[in-house]
């Protein structure tokens, strides 16, 4: 997995709503800004209920639209995650290199004993 495939799936999800948005105009007779605002509501599975498909085609292209766009923004996420995890396993690893190889401090520790005190000050 690289940085390809997490542009390409989102990449993809645009094309999704565009797709979306074209078909909801010209199947359902929508404006262009009630086919957006529809697909967006259907694709993030908000469903707001204010739209919904009078014809036929257009209720089986909802169902097909929210499984197919679903499952690619599901696959999306899961990219996106994978790729940010990977990342972050990456620059975890580089600092452990780095503190592997950083140079030690050693102090006496039995000049810092001698400077504690061990008898508590109760006049504060």
């Amino acid at each position: 997995m690289n940085i390809r495939r997490v542009i390409a799936f989102f990449s993809t999800l645009p094309a999704i709503i565009i797709g979306g948005t074209v078909f909801f105009h010209h199947i359902e007779g929508w404006s262009w800004i009630d086919s957006y605002f529809f697909t967006v509501v259907t694709l993030s599975t908000v469903g707001y209920g204010e739209l919904v498909p009078a014809t036929v085609v257009g209720k089986i292209g909802t169902t097909v639209f929210i499984f197919v766009g679903l499952g690619i923004f599901a696959v999306a996420i899961q990219q996106f995650g994978a790729f940010a995890m990977r990342k972050r396993e990456e620059h975890t690893e580089w600092l452990i290199g780095k503190v592997r190889h950083a140079p030690h401090v050693h102090e006496d520790n039995q000049d810092h004993a001698a400077n504690i005190d061990t008898q508590p000050d109760h006049t504060k």
